[in-house]
């Protein structure tokens, strides 16, 4: 989403941290540059002008310009004031309230309303062990309640019973009726969209929170819609009054401009996030992780959390005992494979960790991307049980039948293969210190590098508070993991970095970490 903001920033903020003085002409000039790049980012122009003077109030002081590294104070006033743009501190759906809490969703139609009411109430059932009623408002779209009544079907979650005729006042008296005697916790209210703002949209929203009293009001935007979404946020404040701001496409290739001005022209929160299609694709919305993103100091809070929620605490346990035999087959690294695709592949990583967003594009034109995990894991999955397991029987006419099975060649075949006996020496080598493979070593040495231990002092994020994760960020600053082009060395305890290994050497990949399928030659 932010990826053109942050390529243009960080070329303007790297000009600045090169040098060794700066004037107030350069500062001056580096402002008109950011300006610029917010511009084109579709930030609202009311928005930049309040931030370039903000920044430049501050840059021109002379606390900055005589300091020992000015060019740095500046990117950090920068990283302050895009912080404070999007809103100091994360807000989480507020659940303070006499059950059943009702939340009401409110936005345009196709901005994703329904969607994103299935993702919340999966998120509140499985995070906080709430008992979810859904409740699906939008009588005028054809099949929006059977839309909501299926995703209630896929998530195991409970939704308000279809009655036709029945008008959205009167579907969220009932919603809210049925949610008291059936003791839930929360009732999420889906009210119907339109393709524009109207009169009609309004008073009916208007009649909605009159009758159901919501707790919450949830403004769902798109956020590839740009200016028009200010706006938008605009207009259903004034006429209904949102409490907060939900974002859906975030991973999508917009320019970022919506989420950067929103919060600024409304004082509303942005709460939640739509990183994607899937029910559990939905991210609390943290400023300062974002502003870290944008800068290009990444955001390994984000990736820890990642790690916790993707790593599975028993399969890791087993393959620790498999290592510590020096054992290592197929089916695990079939399984690592698995975990970091999860954890949303080479990209998603990457762009997450310290200094190494930029480097997306030169992975992509050097063939590492998600789509080479794709083509190792259908080659394994074209091989026959007991050669997952014994890999060392893949001769010329086993492998001709399994390109043919898996689409590729014999070139990609030996390629894992060697991968794969790269990986199995050097487990084997550390005789089970690998602790659980690729990502809980790699999740293990970041954390190792903070100062919380190996994989034993791996934090349980689930059980951390807002303030316990700023500490964690802070502590991986102070480890020199925050600041921009800073790389974790040898991503946090395994020699050479990701098994695989050499990636270092790629022409044009200077400071990559090894990864895996581009092994040394031996």
């Amino acid at each position: 989403m932010f990826e053109n903001l942050q390529d243009r920033l960080g070329s303007i903020l790297n000009g600045l941290t090169g040098r060794g003085s700066l004037s107030e002409a350069d500062v001056s000039a580096a402002l008109r540059e950011v300006r610029r790049a917010l511009l084109e980012a579709d930030v609202a122009l009311e928005v930049v002008r309040t931030f370039t003077e903000k920044v430049r109030e501050k840059a021109v002081g002379a606390s900055v310009l005589k300091s020992i590294k000015p060019g740095q104070m500046v990117v950090k006033i920068v990283h302050d004031e895009l912080v404070e743009m999007l809103g100091s501190e994360g807000v989480s759906v507020d659940l303070h309230a006499p059950a059943p809490v009702v939340i009401m969703m409110v936005g345009l139609q196709g901005s994703g309303k329904t969607t994103t009411t299935g993702k919340i109430a999966k998120r509140l059932t499985d995070r906080e062990k709430k008992k979810v009623l859904m409740a699906s408002l939008d009588t005028r779209r054809p099949a929006a309640q059977e839309q909501l009544r299926q995703l209630g079907v896929q998530t195991g979650i409970d939704t308000l019973p279809i009655v036709a005729g029945q008008s959205p006042t009167d579907i969220a008296s009932r919603a809210v009726q049925a949610a008291k005697l059936g003791g839930h916790d929360v009732v999420i209210l889906d009210t119907a969209g339109r393709t524009h703002i109207d009169e009609p949209l309004m008073l009916e929203m208007a009649d909605i929170k009159k009758k159901a009293n919501p707790h919450e009001i949830l403004l769902v935007a798109d956020s590839l819609t740009g200016q028009d979404a200010v706006n938008l946020a605009r207009n259903f404040d004034e006429r209904v009054g949102i409490t907060g701001l939900v974002l859906t496409r975030m991973d999508g290739d917009g320019r970022g401009g919506a989420a950067l001005s929103m919060r600024a022209v409304t004082g509303k929160p942005i709460k939640l996030i739509g990183t994607g299609e899937r029910m559990n694709e939905l991210d609390e919305f943290h400023p300062r992780r974002i502003a870290d993103r944008i800068l290009g100091m990444g955001d390994i809070v984000s990736l820890v959390e990642k790690a916790a929620e993707n790593i599975d605490a028993e399969k890791a346990r087993a393959m620790a005992e498999k290592m510590a035999k020096g054992k290592f087959d197929l089916n695990d690294l079939a399984d690592q494979l698995r975990q970091m695709q999860k954890m949303g592949g080479m990209g998603g990583i990457m762009g997450l960790m310290p200094g190494m967003a930029g480097m997306k594009d030169k992975m992509a034109s050097a063939g590492l991307n998600d789509k080479m995990f794709d083509r190792q894991l259908a080659i394994i999955s074209s091989m026959t049980k007991a050669e997952r397991a014994n890999p060392d029987i893949l001769k010329h006419s086993r492998k001709k039948r399994i390109a043919a099975g898996s689409g590729t060649d014999a070139a990609e075949i030996n390629k894992l293969l060697k991968m794969h006996r790269g990986m199995a020496d050097m487990m084997k080598a550390m005789g089970g210190k690998g602790k659980g493979g690729i990502m809980k070593q790699m999740m293990g040495g970041l954390a190792g590098k903070m100062g919380l231990g190996g994989m034993g002092g791996m934090p349980d994020l689930a059980n951390m508070d807002p303030k316990q994760l700023e500490a964690l960020q802070k502590q991986a600053e102070a480890a020199g993991l925050g600041k921009p082009g800073a790389l974790p060395p040898g991503l946090g305890g395994l020699p050479g970095g990701l098994p695989g290994l050499g990636g270092s050497k790629l022409p044009g990949l200077g400071g990559l970490p090894s990864l895996p399928g581009f092994g040394k030659k031996k």
